[in-house]
């Protein structure tokens, strides 16, 4: 069907029907049909032009080409009314339908439905019209609700791709897997990138930047990918790289990593069992807004022993704010008070013409509601970079040693399980008496028991990662640097630092404390 136009304002049809209208098979909707209706509403003598946006969705009109080439004839004076069959093919969205209706009430541009037989022009016309965007827009939320409480559902069920964002590394073919057909991932031509991104980054002085300047000095071919929604992301983005070298999509899961997404509090919905060391994990948005586990049915491409010592990097580097800000010691981020457990900071000071300058730690925690003891502390950090790297030489010649030994018992680690024995045992006191406990009592207990839960979970965490590095720790790469301390710039001895420490608890009472991490 043709426009009919001639010169002056004309008449607008607007037709749009969805992805969902096809699927349903409704052909009064169809957008033949729309036409037809609109141009016998209008007669033979007056001029038209029909703006059609086939397979567009009502919940918004930024993404319908035609809707906006309408508002914007509109805008210039070129038309007078718009007729459309029915209001919820206008917008599905009140707030948006009024803002819209306002604007075109501003041009001097009336709608029309044909649907809906009432004068807008009386309250009592706007009130029936608003009444049914209302509901139209109920039917779309209820609708969308549906498809998301149907995509946990066989999240959950199988282990399927379940479609929307696009993975790197993997394409998606038709399989049938214990009687069901569905999408399953299998490695795609950028599989490898994602395998070598893994085992540059693995080794301990390596950063993002040192992974990405690797693939651009090898003419590695990581190319762009249509990530999600239509945007193309590259894995030389640093903040993509990371999310990739985070996802348990990559390994090939078995009994560790399951211990360490349980120490996460994810919630797994396989048991243990599934974690076969060949396949890999869904991680899935559920209907709360919180995240599950689910092994799927593809395969991984990481080593769960590479994957797990990114992941123990990983955790390191995000205890270290990033706050734009250039590093003034190595020990950034490592150092704690002991009594508060607020971070100690490094201040300056300077003489009185400014020609000399000093150093000294601050503890945050003298600033802080807790209001610790101390708020500037007597060691400089000089001596304490000292002290510090004094203690890593010697726990790298104890793990040399050790190696060529027989394996002496773990104080360290033995001291985190009798933590979480403890720990359990208080539980269990506590949940037993909840049975007995008044309101109060009853409030006070459940606290608790959330609180030594998300203890144990923290000692859980600790003693899953000793025992994954006192197996995998290899010190060789951490010689080299150590070596040459001296030539090693701040940055550089911080990456080694984080490597093999947890935290480092300064205070003037207590002195030092090293809690090593290997």
């Amino acid at each position: 069907m043709k426009n009919k136009v001639t010169t002056g304002k004309i008449a607008a049809i607007y037709v749009r029907r969805s992805v969902s209208d096809k699927d349903k098979g409704n052909n009064s909707l169809s957008i033949d049909a729309q036409k037809a209706e609109c141009v016998k509403y209008l007669g033979d003598k007056e001029a038209y032009r029909v703006y059609c946006d086939d397979g567009k969705s009502g919940k918004d009109i930024e993404h319908r080409p035609a809707f906006q080439q309408m508002m914007s004839d509109a805008k210039d004076g070129l038309i007078e009314k718009i007729i459309v069959k029915k209001y919820d093919r206008f917008s599905r969205n009140m707030r948006e339908y009024l803002n819209v209706t306002n604007m075109l009430d501003g041009y001097g541009v009336g709608v029309i439905s044909l649907s809906e037989p009432f004068n807008t022009s009386t309250k009592e016309g706007r009130m029936m019209r608003n009444n049914l965007l209302n509901f139209a827009e109920f039917e779309r939320e209820t609708i969308a609700a549906r498809v998301a409480d149907a995509y946990v559902t066989r999240a959950v069920e199988t282990g399927f791709y379940q479609g929307g964002k696009k993975y790197y590394g993997f394409e998606s073919e038709r399989r049938t897997i214990n009687g069901k057909t569905g999408s399953v991932l299998v490695p795609s031509d950028k599989a490898d990138v994602i395998v070598k991104a893994y085992k540059v980054y693995k080794e301990p002085s390596v950063s993002l930047k040192d992974v990405i300047d690797h693939f651009r000095k090898n003419e590695i071919d990581t190319s762009t990918v249509s990530y999600k929604k239509g945007r193309d992301v590259s894995i030389m983005d640093r903040s993509h790289l990371s999310k990739l070298l985070g996802s348990p999509l990559y390994v090939r899961a078995d009994v560790e990593v399951y211990k360490y997404l349980s120490a996460k509090n994810y919630r797994i919905i396989d048991d243990i069992e599934a974690f076969d060391g060949i396949h890999g994990l869904f991680c899935h948005k559920d209907e709360n807004g919180g995240f599950f586990i689910k092994v799927g049915y593809h395969e991984g491409l990481v080593d769960s022993e590479t994957w797990l010592a990114v992941q123990d990097k990983r955790d390191h580097n995000f205890r270290i704010p990033n706050n734009g800000k250039g590093i003034n010691s190595w020990l950034v981020g490592l150092t704690k008070c002991p009594h508060c457990d607020f971070s100690v900071h490094i201040y300056y000071s300077w003489n009185a013409s400014r020609t000399k300058q000093w150093r000294y730690y601050r503890d945050t925690g003298a600033y802080n509601a807790v209001g610790c003891k101390s708020k500037s502390l007597k060691i400089r950090p000089d001596n304490l970079e000292e002290i510090v790297f004094g203690a890593m030489i010697e726990r790298l010649n104890n793990l040399v040693i050790a190696k060529n030994e027989q394996q002496k018992p773990d104080t360290e680690t033995e001291i985190i399980k009798s933590e979480i024995i403890r720990t359990e045992s208080e539980i269990r006191k506590l949940m037993d008496k909840l049975a007995d406990a008044d309101d109060v009592l009853f409030d006070y207990i459940q606290k608790r028991i959330k609180e030594l839960h998300g203890k144990k979970s923290e000692f859980e965490d600790k003693l899953n990662t000793r025992e994954r590095r006192k197996k995998t720790i290899d010190t060789s790469p951490l010689s080299e640097p150590l070596s040459r301390w001296g030539e090693l710039t701040i940055h550089e001895k911080h990456e080694v630092a984080v490597t093999m420490i947890d935290v480092i608890y300064v205070s003037d009472d207590m002195g030092v404390d090293i809690q090593f991490s290997i």
